[in-house]
C-alpha cells in the first residue's frame, strides 16, 4: 500500500519531500482532485518538489501517485475503513492510557500492513533456501544485531546450522568462509549498514545464497541481496528507526522460521522434540 510505503520512507526523506509526505499522510483521500502544483502550494513547496517526491517512492510521476493512492483507497473501502491512530507524539503530560494506545497501535498497523504487502513468492523463496542450506550465516547489528540473535535462537532449535555475527569482523571471516551451500540472512533498517553491507558483499563473492530484511527496497543491502524482504515501520514519539520496525521484522523472521520448519518438518520436530524439557529443567 503506498501509505505504507510513505511512512517508511518519510524518516529518510529530506526537509521539503518529507512535508510533502507529512500532508499526503495527513489526509490522503483529499489528494486525488488536486495537481501537483497545488500540492506544492499546500505544502509551501513546489511542484518540481511533488514530483521528486514520487520519484523518491519509485514512481515515475505525479500520476502514478494519483493511481496508488486510488487503488489504496479502493482496497479500504472494500475492507472497511482501519482504526485511525491516535498519532505517531507522545507529550510529556499524556496520560499512561494514551502512550499505550500510541504504542500498540502503531505496532498493530505496523504488522497488518507488513502481512499485507509481505511478498509471499520471496518468502517461500527465502524459506527454500534456508532449508536447504548447508550453514547459514546472521548479519546484524545494534539494534538488528538483538534480532539476529533471536533469528539464530529460532533456526537452530529447529535443527539449522544458524549463527548469528553481530561483529563485523567475525562477519567478514565467516563471510569469507562461505560456499554456494550456504546462506546468509541480512537484517538492516536502513538498508546501508556498513557493517551489514561488507559481510553480505563478501558472501554474494563466495556464491553464497543471501536473503535481506531491510525497510528499503532500494537500499544497497536490499539491491545486494539476491532476495528481499521488506518490513514497515511503527514510529512514535520516543521509537525512531530500528525500534519502530522491530515487531514487524520480526514477524517476518517468524513466518519465515515457521515455513523452514514446515519444509523440513521431521528435523524440526525431532529437533524440537530432544530440546523440549531442557527448560523445564530449570525451573
Amino acid at each position: 500500500m503506498i501509505t505504507a510505503l510513505i511512512r517508511s520512507e518519510l524518516p529518510r526523506m529530506s526537509g521539503s519531500l518529507r512535508k510533502v509526505g507529512a500532508w499526503v499522510l495527513d489526509g490522503p483521500d483529499r489528494v486525488p482532485g488536486l495537481s501537483a502544483a497545488e500540492v506544492g502550494r499546500r505544502t509551501g513547496t513546489s511542484q518540481a518538489t511533488v514530483t521528486r517526491f514520487c520519484r523518491a517512492l519509485g514512481l515515475d510521476s505525479y500520476q502514478g501517485l494519483l493511481l496508488e493512492l486510488a487503488k489504496e483507497q479502493g482496497q479500504v473501502s472494500a475492507e472497511g475503513p482501519e482504526p485511525r491512530p491516535l498519532g505517531p507524539d507522545i507529550g510529556p503530560d499524556d496520560p499512561l492510557d494514551r502512550l499505550v494506545s500510541v504504542v500498540a497501535g502503531a505496532d498493530l498497523q505496523a504488522l497488518r500492513r507488513t502481512a499485507e504487502s509481505l511478498d509471499l513468492d520471496a518468502l517461500d523463496r527465502a524459506a527454500r533456501t534456508l532449508a536447504a542450506a548447508r550453514r547459514i550465516d546472521v548479519y546484524g547489528v545494534g539494534g538488528s544485531g538483538v534480532i539476529a540473535l533471536e533469528t539464530e535462537a529460532r533456526l537452530f532449535g529447529i535443527g539449522c546450522d544458524a549463527r548469528a555475527r553481530t561483529e563485523v569482523h567475525a562477519a567478514e571471516t565467516s563471510a569469507a568462509l562461505l560456499t554456494p551451500a550456504d546462506a546468509v540472512v541480512a537484517l538492516s533498517h536502513s538498508g546501508a549498514t556498513r557493517e551489514v553491507l561488507g559481510p553480505l558483499r563478501l558472501a554474494v563473492e563466495r556464491g553464497a545464497a543471501t536473503i535481506a530484511v531491510t525497510g528499503d527496497p532500494r537500499s544497497p543491502v536490499a539491491r545486494t541481496a539476491g532476495i528481499h524482504l521488506g518490513s514497515t515501520s511503527a514510529e512514535t514519539g520516543f521509537r525512531r528507526g530500528g525500534f519502530g520496525t522491530r515487531h514487524s521484522v520480526l514477524l517476518i523472521l517468524d513466518c519465515l522460521y515457521a515455513r523452514v520448519a514446515q519444509l523440513n518438518y521431521p528435523r524440526a520436530t525431532a529437533a524440537l522434540a530432544l530440546t523440549s524439557h531442557i527448560a523445564d529443567n530449570h525451573r
